[in-house]
């Protein structure tokens, strides 16, 4: 019973965080009809800076570690964007009116990483003063890429089967409505052996998949920022100006992804009801898959339980920034309505508001504090 009611007064303090304030204040005000706006591109350039900050304090962590201690911790992070892809494909796609190109768009958002819900986790566990290795916010682009590539990569499959099963099947009806003489082939017959002697027409090619998601502003900014603390001495300019703003800065991303949040609210309302409850249950699921990864690092190689708790809240979040445009891209098909209001509208908010403090909590009560 110690345990349940500590664990729940944890819970409760870290909902109150400023973070987590601004971002229900936002919902708040965009649901009471506030016609306050923050411009797009001042939300750009606080994106940038944020995910610069994290890109820098891994750097420079990288730079003062060492790198066997990060191994693991890596390779989990591609497993679970990974995992988080085929979840979606083989439990949301079975639901009732979902699409599976959907689905699997939608697996690839959640399995990819949200660069805000990153910093708000980080600015958590420094609130609750949980120490955690800075090189952490690194783990990013391990978890993104691979669920993005992954997500694109079965979609186009799932396409090209369907498509070649379509002209199969047209093939045989033609066949069976136009009989011909020994040594004709009908034109549709023809068109099926051409495409099936073609597959580099049906070959997914990857490393544009990759090149798309390296380009993309959010992991753009953080590897800038990596490659800066790697490779340059950027310790004062970090000290007096990115890491004094950092929070401040945040909070005001906070708010506008309140916002956002409820106005997407209105794009689920397009698309089945399950991409609701799958934003509300993912969340934890992947998080929950990340933190059981975390904890065997943990035990291996004495991953700190801060670090677990980086990569719970980065395998909860879904990718807000570079992840959208790169499905659309890659899988013209899909409804954005569905994957991208079931991230903003609802899954966002979840892993801010919900799976941020849980894990921290999680991790308070096993770390035994």
């Amino acid at each position: 019973m110690d345990f349940l009611s500590l664990f729940v007064k944890d819970f409760i303090i870290q909902l109150q965080s400023p973070t987590l304030a601004f971002l229900i204040g936002g919902m708040i005000l965009a649901a009471l009809g506030s016609e306050l706006v923050i411009p797009e591109s001042i939300c750009t350039i606080i994106v940038f800076m944020l995910l610069t900050k994290i890109g820098l304090t891994g750097g420079i962590a990288i730079r003062n570690s060492n790198l066997a201690d990060m191994v693991l911790p890596m390779i989990f992070a591609v497993v679970v964007g990974i995992t988080v892809v085929f979840i979606a494909r083989y439990t949301l796609a079975k639901l009732p009116k979902v699409k599976t190109v959907d689905a699997i768009a939608t697996g690839g958002l959640f399995g990819a990483v949200s660069g805000s819900t990153m910093a708000a986790g980080l600015t958590l566990l420094e609130e609750q003063n949980i120490p955690y290795e800075a090189w952490a916010g690194a783990l990013y682009p391990f978890m993104d890429i691979p669920a993005l590539v992954t997500a694109i990569v079965v979609a186009n499959i799932y396409l090209n089967k369907k498509k070649n099963s379509a002209a199969s099947a047209t093939m045989q009806k033609s066949a069976i409505e136009q009989p011909v003489a020994a040594g004709d082939y009908p034109s549709t017959r023809q068109e099926y052996r051409s495409q099936q002697q073609d597959p580099e027409d049906n070959r997914v090619k990857i490393w544009p998949i990759v090149e798309e998601s390296l380009r993309g502003p959010a992991l753009s900014a953080m590897l800038f920022g990596l490659a800066l603390g790697l490779f340059t001495q950027p310790e004062s300019v970090y000290k007096s100006f990115y890491d004094p703003a950092f929070r401040g800065l945040l909070s005001i991303l906070m708010l506008v992804m309140g916002i956002e949040a409820w106005s997407r609210v209105g794009e689920l309302r397009k698309v089945a009801q399950w991409y609701v409850v799958y934003s509300v249950v993912a969340p934890f699921i992947h998080g929950l898959i990340a933190f059981g990864l975390g904890m065997i690092a943990h035990q291996i190689a004495g991953f700190s339980m801060g670090g677990v708790v980086v990569l719970a809240v980065i395998a909860s979040s879904s990718s807000d920034i570079s992840g959208p445009p790169t499905l659309r891209a890659g899988i013209p098909s899909a409804n954005p309505s569905a994957y991208i209001g079931a991230s903003t509208a609802v899954g966002t908010p979840i892993a801010i508001g919900v799976c941020i403090p849980f894990f921290v909590g999680l991790a308070q009560a096993i770390g035994g504090r």
